[in-house]
């Protein structure tokens, strides 16, 4: 039997779950999770539903919208494994680790290429019978390099560009095509301790706590929409290769915690905020 996932997004009023549960009814779907939030300060109503059942998933979509309203943004499509292409660089902890799941099937999704600037994490993808591309920066304008990068990507079926620690600085060009669907991972650090070494940095400074954050790519470097974060609780005793493997672990864990939701659709970006049904 089908499986869909049904997202609906519009102004909070009166009786929404009713009206959107009288037309799945009405089709013979059975809904077999569900999760709702009113964000009253915006006055907008959320909601993700897993569906069962026969269906014209654009007949009960238009049909979702005539009781809702014309600002409602209603998506409802089978279920189905995302693909993605993944950009690196030279750190292998958060490329090797998604690898990893994605080999034992812990995302619902399929790596169809990865693409690096640099020849180091070659030996390592090919390993997993994955494709991957070296796209050399070196004595290439900025702009010329990002237009090879996606003509390799784009030979690729690409729901989400992933990048997993790609350290090179995209322009708003090369973003602009894959909004909401290009996500990174980074320290937590930003924008205290900055450059190329940021735990000692953090070391110096006696810090307490490592971390990291997760979130969609937009022209704000680091700030777009954070999907997940985490902490590490580090003291005195911690030098600065012990934060820095802290940092690489809670790195892998909350690229993979994001990816997950993301691939699940069970992500929501509103402004630069994001509503998450876990």
């Amino acid at each position: 039997m089908p499986s869909y996932i049904l997202r609906v997004e519009c102004p909070d009023a009166k009786g929404l779950v009713y009206r959107i549960t009288q037309v799945i009814y009405q089709h013979g779907l059975n809904m077999v999770s569900n999760g709702e939030f009113v964000d009253r300060k915006g006055s907008r109503f959320f909601l993700r539903a897993e569906l069962e059942g026969e269906c014209d998933a654009e007949t009960v979509t238009g049909e979702l919208r005539e009781a809702l309203s014309a600002e409602a943004r209603i998506e409802l499509g089978v279920s189905r494994t995302k693909d993605i292409v993944v950009l690196a660089t030279r750190e292998a902890h958060c490329l090797g680790d998604l690898l990893l799941r994605h080999t034992a099937g812990e995302f619902n999704a399929r790596v169809q290429a990865v693409v690096s600037n640099r020849e180091d994490l070659g030996d390592l993808v090919r390993r997993f019978d994955i494709p991957f591309h070296c796209v050399p920066h070196e004595d290439v304008e900025r702009g010329d390099h990002e237009k090879q990068v996606l003509e390799v990507v784009q030979d690729y079926p690409c729901d989400y560009v992933v990048l997993a620690k790609y350290m090179r600085i995209l322009s708003s060009s090369f973003v602009a095509p894959f909004h909401g669907r290009m996500v990174n991972i980074h320290h937590s650090f930003l924008p205290a301790f900055v450059g190329a070494n940021p735990y000692g940095q953090a070391f110096q400074r006696g810090v307490k706590i490592i971390g990291a954050t997760a979130h969609f790519v937009t022209d704000d470097l680091d700030e777009g929409p954070i999907i997940a974060q985490n902490v590490f609780p580090v003291d005195h005793t911690h030098s600065a290769a012990d934060m820095a493997q802290a940092g690489r672990d809670v790195e892998k864990t909350v690229l993979a915690r994001a990816l997950k939701l993301v691939f699940e659709e069970r992500v929501f970006i509103s402004g630069n905020r994001t509503v998450i049904f876990d």
